[in-house]
């Protein structure tokens, strides 16, 4: 065997090289888009709002809070919408183009208020990015919703659906990067300026040129990507019955429940440190100036955890390199809870790096098992709900970030902390407290309580072979004969008896169910 047959061979790769890849790269195209345009606005947004704008802690949460419970409603509209989309070009990748329109638009908004902030009037500033938020969010929604369902069927295999994930973070590596950097460049490169109300055209530049970029990639991955005409297609009977009824046979599934609540906890973590991480460097390690280089190693860091999170799958489980990565995101999350302005910023940068290469295991289990249980879903109801079961969890996740963006806000909010005070020596008791609670401590025990959640999980490659073996053979015969002990270890995946699942009922046709009330 040669060294290029054995580098394909350790990678994964079957047959001719570029005929293998052109699908998984035409469909992650579009997420330097995806990836791309949220980097920005989790680097410097918030900033944006505080000291630029003049918003209090508060006020962010709030506009964080109602924006995110929007969008989480839009997601489970969304869902339901693209699962039952008949176009001929399939019923996913038409609202890569139909998104495009909205998502640039509100992206523009979310950095240009139209001469609004120059009137110095809170509310209607706060109205206003709030406005920005709900047509922001529609955007994305409508582009990432569809994105992410579309990958169960374009990708049926275990160990095939991790190399389409491990490519989705390379190419959103590929968009979060330069729209960093070209932002922090322009806001003041690597000696960054605390942000005041000066900046505006600076933000208003960044926000036109990133719009540009962001524009074609979906519309590459909707040419180069082939999904199956949805024309002919049979859906259930539109009504509000249906239509919660197909969120909530969702929960009914084991897999989804288990898969949901590691994602939650992780986005807890997250979504803590996120949203309370600059306002540490300005105020408890007063490094701000170090924000752009620290962010530039921070997804250097990331990006070092992809080879790891890839072969751990690879020759091990879609579990692994969480349960080995995470402990460095908590390592680094405390450090973080105990700094002071007089600690080296050596130990800030050491913290960083610790905290985001850890973060990359737990991010990679939960998007590497969503297809996964997609397949279980179907185990139990006999259809193909990816819209449903991509929407369902990005609503419960979403909604639970909101609330957490939320409490940090009105946390800092009535513990003190004030943009407009920002110095350590100027922080009382309560706001210093306040801080360490949100950017260490709390976000450490959500990574904690993920890596419990992540252990527990237990389907591996084997149990996906035998679920996909099962369903294949219902539909050719309409029937499905398993051993015992592969029948109890079915159930314990789907968390139902084989009887009461689709697939222990003898002779029922897909179509027909598929025309009848759930």
């Amino acid at each position: 065997m040669g060294i290029g047959n054995k580098i394909k061979n350790v990678i994964g790769i079957e047959g001719n090289t570029v005929e293998y890849l052109r699908p998984i790269v035409g469909y992650n195209v579009a997420n330097i888009t995806i990836g791309g345009v949220t980097n920005p606005l989790s680097k410097y947004h918030q900033q944006y709002l505080g000291f630029v704008e003049g918003l209090e802690p508060g006020a962010i949460g709030l506009i964080s809070t109602i924006g995110g419970f929007f969008d989480a409603f839009t997601d489970v509209a969304m869902g339901f919408i693209t699962d039952r989309t008949k176009s001929r070009f399939g019923k996913h990748r038409i609202w890569l183009i139909a998104a495009l329109p909205v998502l640039l638009i509100g992206y523009l908004m979310k950095w240009y208020s139209f001469g609004i902030s120059g009137t110095g009037n809170a509310n209607a500033i706060f109205v206003y990015y709030l406005i920005a938020s709900f047509v922001y969010s529609t955007g994305y929604t409508m582009i990432n919703i569809p994105h992410t369902a579309m990958l169960p069927t374009i990708a049926p295999k275990y160990f095939e659906r991790t190399q389409y994930k491990i490519m989705e973070y390379i190419f959103n590596m590929f968009g979060m990067f330069p729209s960093f950097l070209f932002m922090s460049f322009i806001l003041g490169g690597t000696n960054l300026d605390d942000p005041s109300p000066a900046d505006r055209p600076k933000y208003l530049f960044c926000g036109i040129v990133l719009i540009i970029f962001f524009c074609w990639s979906p519309i590459v991955t909707f040419f180069s990507t082939k999904e199956k005409s949805s024309v002919d297609m049979v859906n259930p009977p539109l009504n509000l019955k249906n239509f919660l009824k197909e969120y909530l046979q969702v929960f009914k599934n084991r897999a989804f429940r288990q898969y949901f609540f590691i994602g939650i906890f992780y986005s807890f973590a997250k979504t803590f440190y996120g949203d309370a991480d600059q306002y540490f460097l300005i105020s408890i390690a007063e490094q701000y100036s170090h924000f752009a280089v620290l962010q530039t190693i921070a997804g250097v860091a990331e990006v070092a955890g992809g080879p790891f999170n890839y072969f751990l799958s690879r020759y091990f489980d879609k579990r692994f390199c969480g349960l080995l990565l995470a402990p460095f995101m908590v390592i680094g999350l405390l450090i973080n809870g105990f700094a002071t302005p007089s600690t080296p910023v050596i130990f800030i940068y050491i913290a960083s790096i610790f905290y985001n290469f850890g973060f990359s295991g737990p991010g990679f289990v939960v998007t590497n098992i969503q297809p996964d249980v997609t397949d279980v879903d179907e185990l139990i109801t006999g259809r193909r709900r990816e819209g449903v079961i991509s929407a369902f969890n990005s609503f419960l996740k979403k909604t639970i970030s909101s609330f957490s963006s939320g409490a940090v806000g009105f946390m800092l909010d009535k513990m003190g902390y004030s943009t407009k005070h920002t110095k350590y020596s100027m922080l009382t008791k309560s706001a210093e407290f306040g801080l360490r609670l949100s950017v260490s401590w709390l976000p450490a025990l959500f990574a904690l309580i993920s890596l419990i959640l992540i252990f527990s999980f237990k389907m591996k490659k084997k149990d996906h072979e035998l679920i996909q073996a099962a369903i294949k053979e219902k539909h050719e015969t309409g029937t499905c004969t398993v051993s015992g002990k592969d029948r109890k270890r079915l159930e314990q995946i789907a968390g139902q008896r084989w009887e009461d699942m689709w697939i222990g009922q003898s002779g029922v046709d897909r179509k027909l169910e598929e025309t009848v009330s759930i």
